[in-house]
């Protein structure tokens, strides 16, 4: 987590710590279900808990105005709930304070305001707060996609809610959320991949173990198209040679099998035949890939191999272990594989999330056709 996103985290905290008892009880039971029934990541759990609370934060009148109706304006509740804000991706400053001669009592007030308890209840959640909520964060500057996530997990909190009987309805059902701009993902060209492994490969001759080890990572990203977070969760035993093929825990713990081909498989034999041996501890887990350490590869630095091996490449862009993994798509359909086998090589949920990369394709065919066609 970068610096700017630390002071956010602990205002929600923060504003978590001062929810009724009741309130707290019901979050707890939300977040059993997020991690035990429906299986997420801890990032996914920690993302829709923090946004159930900026809600319920929203919903709060101030606290000198305890008994009295809560506003739905936009402006009024960023400036009665500037922790609120803070913690909004993306969204910082706070609201003008009095004269100087009277900031010393307002910011003792301000204290004491954001060591209040909430007067703010589950069944307070309705339409026009969940409209109100978003108003606020977009008056904040919050971004289309950022919002769009937001009333997603505010639908996803309402309806469990309702189905536990802690809401009457279900508001979020009829709550409408701008849809996110979804951008063309950076890519390689299939050069340009090429030459990224070739210098891989090269930086590997010498026989150094962290350069065995970074060939070996660079071809199996390419070759799988996984996430960085499934290649650093591989262990030892995760691997069929004899089918080439490793067996992968994808999100929401769904397991599937991804083939790789000879150039990763030789790159993988000689890194565990020649290198791992050379970076392992005796308290070293049985995982695939290791750090410098003898621990298992940590996520940040296979992202900053990635960045150096690509950042190498004269004019590619500018991408990191997600790019290889859009890069590994696009080159599998231009080869001419469908759909719903990219989408299963890739582990999506959906095939709508797989179709975004033949948008990247058809680019490519337009731009292709602009530069060559005569009558383009």
């Amino acid at each position: 987590m970068s610096s700017s996103r630390r002071p956010a985290a602990r205002e929600l905290i923060r504003l978590r710590e001062r929810l009724p008892a009741d309130v707290e009880a019901v979050l707890a039971d939300y977040e059993r279900h997020l991690r035990l029934e429906r299986n997420l990541s801890e990032h996914t759990v920690r993302a829709y808990l923090g946004d159930v609370v900026s809600l319920l934060g929203h919903l709060a009148p101030p606290p000198n105005d305890a008994g009295t109706a809560r506003t739905t304006t936009s402006r009024d509740m960023v400036d009665s709930h500037n922790a609120v804000r803070d913690a909004a991706d993306d969204v910082g400053g706070g609201s003008t304070r009095g004269a100087s001669a009277d900031r010393g009592e307002a910011d003792h007030d301000a204290g004491d305001a954001d060591e209040a308890p909430l007067a703010v209840a589950i069944a307070d959640i309705d339409l026009a707060g969940l409209r109100a909520w978003l108003g606020a964060l977009r008056s904040a500057g919050a971004s289309r996609s950022t919002l769009a996530r937001r009333s997603a997990a505010a639908r996803t909190f309402t309806a469990w809610a309702r189905r536990r009987g802690h809401l009457a309805t279900d508001p979020g059902q009829l709550l409408m959320a701008p849809r996110p701009h979804r951008t063309l993902p950076g890519v390689l060209r299939k050069d340009q991949a090429a030459a990224m492994l070739a210098a891989a490969q090269s930086g590997a001759a010498e026989g150094a173990a962290v350069a065995l080890r970074d060939q070996a990572l660079l071809e199996l990203l390419y070759a799988t198209g996984v996430r960085v977070s499934e290649l650093c969760g591989l262990d030892l035993a995760d691997v069929d040679y004899s089918s080439r093929v490793i067996r992968v825990l994808g999100k929401g713990g769904r397991e599937r099998v991804v083939p790789f081909g000879v150039p990763a498989e030789q790159a993988l034999r000689r890194w565990l035949g020649e290198g791992r041996s050379a970076l392992v501890k005796a308290g070293s887990p049985t995982a695939l890939l290791l750090g410098a350490r003898g621990g298992r590869l940590d996520q940040r630095t296979a992202r900053k191999i990635v960045h150096d091996a690509v950042g190498a490449v004269p004019g590619a862009v500018d991408t990191g272990p997600h790019g290889l993994r859009h890069s590994a798509a696009t080159h599998l359909l231009e080869g001419g594989a469908d759909l719903r086998t990219v989408q299963e090589l890739l582990g999506h949920a959906t095939l709508a999330t797989t179709q975004l990369y033949t948008h990247v394709t058809v680019e490519r065919l337009k731009a292709i056709h602009e530069r060559t066609h005569p009558r383009s």
